[in-house]
């Protein structure tokens, strides 16, 4: 059973501003390979919210769970560049048949600081 995704505008924001970064920092090439990760480790979430490596993370809420990007990098066309090192994670919350995607943020952030609802 695949989920149906539902992106917090706050989620939206922040892929945008990482995809931004990393394509003023690193160019196209990178920017593009961030963006397949994010989309190949968000289908991951949509398919299996509680698969091996998803944490729950009860500080942030009843539910709420993250994934790091690091666990979606060998599922990444090899057609596109291959990210290394993802620095960011996935929270997320699963209500019914539905996932939301609440914030996709850097592993130095301390999640207390970014509002995440």
């Amino acid at each position: 059973m695949t989920f149906s995704l539902v992106i917090a505008a706050e989620a939206r924001t922040d892929i945008r501003d990482i995809l931004a970064w990393s394509q003023a920092r690193f160019g196209d090439a990178v920017r593009e390979g961030y963006e397949e990760l994010i989309f190949v480790a968000i289908s991951a979430i949509a398919e299996d919210p509680t698969r091996i490596g998803a944490h729950a993370r009860p500080e942030l809420g009843q539910t709420v769970q993250s994934w790091h990007l690091a666990l979606s990098r060998d599922h990444v066309d090899t057609d596109v560049h291959r990210i290394v090192s993802p620095r960011h994670f996935v929270i997320y919350r699963q209500v019914g048949d539905k996932v939301h995607i609440l914030r996709v943020l850097h592993e130095a952030m301390s999640l207390h600081d970014h509002r995440i609802s």
